[in-house]
Parts: C-alpha cells; structure tokens; sequence
C-alpha cells in the first residue's frame, strides 16, 4: 500500500532541497529519518518533518507498520517564487527570486518484492558501471599496446657491394 505525503510552499530552494532528498530515496523510513537527524542543512528539517508525517498517516489511517516502511518516491519541485527587489547604483534595481518548494512524498510497504527490485537496479547500476571501467581500462591497454608495436624498428638487409 502507498501512502502519500505533501509539503507545499516550503520556503527554501528546490535546488537545495534536492540536495536531501536525494540523499534518503529508497530507504527505510527509519534509516532515513536518523541520517536526516545528524545532517547539517536546513533542508533536512523539512525532510524530516514530512517523512515524520506519512509515517504518522500510514500508521494511523492505513494502520500499517512503522518498521516495514520504505521511501519510494520523494521529489522536490519549484512552487511560486517571490519577487523582491533591491536597490543598484544609479537608481536602478535589481530583482531578488525567493524561491518555494513542494515536496512530495511517498511511502510504500510494498512487500518485499518492491524492495528487491530496487535492490535488483542497485547491482545492475553497479555492474554497469564497473563494466564501464573494465572497458575504459582495456582500451588505455590497447592504446599501450599499439603504440609499443609502432615503436619497434624493422631491420633491414644490407646489400652487399
């Protein structure tokens, strides 16, 4: 079952609170929650809170369990900006953006399959990558050997007078 939580016009930077919510995608509720407690940005409090709150629905409204909880999805887009202004030189001005955010949540007990999967992406990503660098190395041996073979002098006959 998904459980779904919002926090709209949240007063700080999407590009900030991406930040964040990147760190905690496709953890556990609880994991998730204790890396929010010791991180160092202002974006984190907000974080918290909201997972915090569709812990709070799930448990009570859908009466799910608290421990088998997990962040599916968590997104963080632009809400309505407002527009300030400060004074420039000469009597001109210049515009200050103070950007809102909506945050999205939602929570999934999904069973353990759901989980397997990412899980599943997770080593695929990392095979992926490690066969990216198996590539990239074989290529630099290539080039090594390639030009170690243009490197060697052909000897030629003498012609005898």
């Amino acid at each position: 079952m998904e459980i779904k939580a919002f926090a709209r016009n949240v007063r700080m930077s999407p590009r900030k609170v991406r930040l964040v919510t990147n760190l905690v995608k496709g953890m556990p509720v609880g994991i998730a929650i204790e890396q929010l407690l010791f991180l160092k940005k202002d974006a984190a409090v907000a974080v918290r809170k909201l997972i915090e709150s569709a812990i709070a629905n799930a448990v009570h409204n859908a009466k799910l369990n608290k421990d088998d909880l997990f962040i599916k999805t968590l997104t963080s887009d632009g809400g309505p900006t407002l527009k300030r202004w400060r004074a420039r030189a000469r009597g001109s001005a210049a515009t200050i953006r103070k950007r809102t955010t909506h945050i999205a949540i939602v929570l999934s007990d999904g069973g353990k399959s759901e989980q397997e999967k990412l899980e599943i992406r997770k080593e695929k990503r990392v095979e992926k990558k490690e066969d990216e660098v198996k590539s990239i190395e074989n290529k630099k041996e290539f080039k090594k050997e390639t030009k170690i073979v243009k490197a060697k002098t052909i000897p030629i006959k003498e012609k005898s007078v």
